[in-house]
């Protein structure tokens, strides 16, 4: 029973860390009992950068498992991050930090977002990873956005 109590916090803290809005979804395979598979696509606003959206399409397991979310979700994501208005810096932003994670299944998988800043070229460069416990996968997705010379990217 603690077992499952634990696994439910864990889970409910995982959801809270995430803040994705579902722009939309697309059915890949039919389930006959429970939803079908699907590609999701999600919006992450960066919380440290205003002006900054990032789009990552990621596969969802339907069915029964996916219905009650057992299900592992796959490794495979991509992402695309976009200026969506003025880009502005509250505080400086660390040289590399995951800005996003959201879990992948009931235990110890998840989906992350890192940024790092190219200082030299004044970029922001957003990577998509899955990583597990004991055996995370080298599947990623990166893309980067430029940020106008004349607002210089602050760097602790």
């Amino acid at each position: 029973m603690k077992l499952f109590a634990s696994l439910m916090l864990t889970s409910c803290l995982f959801a809270a860390s995430a803040q994705a809005e579902i722009v939309g979804s697309v059915d890949t395979a039919f389930k006959l009992i429970g939803p079908d598979h699907k590609i999701v696509v999600e919006a992450y606003d960066d919380p440290k950068v205003n002006g900054i959206t990032c789009y990552v399409s990621r596969a969802k397991t339907g069915g029964i498992a996916g219905a009650f979310g057992l299900a592992e979700d796959r490794a495979e994501a991509s992402i695309a991050c976009r200026q969506i208005g003025p880009i502005s810096f509250p505080r400086p932003l660390k040289q590399q930090e995951e800005v996003f994670n959201q879990s992948m299944s009931i235990l110890f998988k998840k989906l992350r977002i890192v940024r790092m800043v190219d200082v030299k070229r004044n970029t922001l460069v957003y990577l998509t990873y899955s990583d597990k416990l004991i055996d995370g996968s080298p599947q990623n997705s990166v893309t980067a956005v430029a940020v106008d010379r004349a607002n210089s990217i602050p760097v602790k």
